[in-house]
């Protein structure tokens, strides 16, 4: 290593320290950390249940064709598992991996997400270009309309006071902003090359899509509908996890198999988590702030990276290409 690298690595791993060491704890019981993580794997129509403390799996379940993504119903007592290519929605414990329930007819549901105020539940259809708007109370869903967009709706976002949904279309490279109340497409721009995730910062001040077709984030003054300014990250930029501080987040990067940390009030890249196996995609983070979970979508794993030090100590076999990642209690998602 040269002397200019070395002093790079020397103050990287000084920031990172730094940004941590002044992180305040989550205001969570420290007894109380997560048992078993649940990893889809979409490419096999299973549940990888994984114990944590020993980080091995020890049940694979058969779910439905094509598991993607997941969420937690508002009351955060049961999980909601999304099957796109099964067009329903099957509802599991968190904390037993037990399968309790299903909800049919969802059709297509790739993307899927809560709006803040719990009023509304958003189902992407990814394989057939729709955005489906349900009302909720908790896991009760009903059709209030299907809007036809674009081509590949994506990850969706909302807004702090529930009115606008935000839809990546990644084959059609660009940004749908739907109202909630009236739902209808309040308009649509253009991105990057297949924008993927998204993430709101803090006051709803712009909107960051993952290029997933570049190298970068996209900064998007949402309310002007331009861009501010591009973060490059590497490779595949794809999928986004807060910190939990409100003031960083990380996003993976799918083809350069890397992790890259994000200051959200600076809007700079301050770190990236590298020797990655393949594909880096969901991630999620014990309440203690200090392990970050992801799954590796071309490797057939989940890694398991020591945040303060910014490096992976482990990894788990998986089933295949496999994508959403969740256990109970994490780090606040903000």
């Amino acid at each position: 290593m040269n002397g200019a690298k070395a002093l790079t690595t020397i103050a990287l791993a000084l920031f990172v320290f730094t940004v941590f060491a002044q992180t305040p704890a989550p205001a969570i019981d420290s007894k109380a950390q997560p048992k078993l993580a649940i990893v889809l794997n979409s490419g096999e129509a299973s549940v990888s249940l994984i114990d944590m403390p020993t980080r091995q799996v020890i049940k694979t379940i058969a779910v439905g064709k094509e598991p993607h993504h997941l969420m937690m119903t508002p009351d955060q007592k049961t999980l909601l598992i999304a099957n796109a290519a099964g067009n329903d929605v099957v509802l599991m414990n968190p904390v037993s991996g037990e399968l309790t329930g299903q909800i049919p007819n969802i059709i297509d549901p790739y993307q899927i997400g809560y709006s803040p105020n719990h009023k509304w539940f958003v189902a992407n259809g990814n394989r057939l270009d729709r955005v489906d708007i349900y009302t909720a109370q908790g896991a009760d869903l009903k059709l209030a309309k299907s809007i036809k967009l674009a081509k590949t709706p994506s990850h969706i976002a909302f807004t702090s006071d529930s009115k606008t949904a935000f839809i990546t279309l990644q084959d059609s490279s660009q940004l749908a902003a739907i109202d909630l109340e009236t739902q209808t497409v309040s308009w649509i721009m253009p991105t990057g090359k297949v924008p993927a995730g998204l993430w709101m910062t803090p006051g709803d001040q712009y909107l960051l899509v993952g290029i997933t077709g570049e190298d970068n984030i996209q900064v998007i003054d949402w309310k002007n509908r331009k861009e501010v300014k591009r973060i490059y990250t590497g490779k595949g930029a794809h999928n986004f996890r807060p910190l939990g501080d409100k003031k960083h987040v990380f996003i993976s990067n799918r083809i350069a198999s890397t992790i890259s940390l994000i200051n959200m009030q600076t809007l700079e890249k301050v770190g990236d988590i590298t020797g990655l196996p393949a594909g880096p995609d969901d991630m999620e983070i014990t309440p203690d702030g200090k392990t970050l979970w992801v799954t590796f979508r071309f490797s057939k794993k989940v890694g398991v990276i020591d945040i303060p030090s910014m490096k992976l100590i482990a990894t788990i076999p998986v089933g295949k290409s496999p994508h959403g990642v969740f256990f109970t209690p994490r780090a606040a998602w903000e």
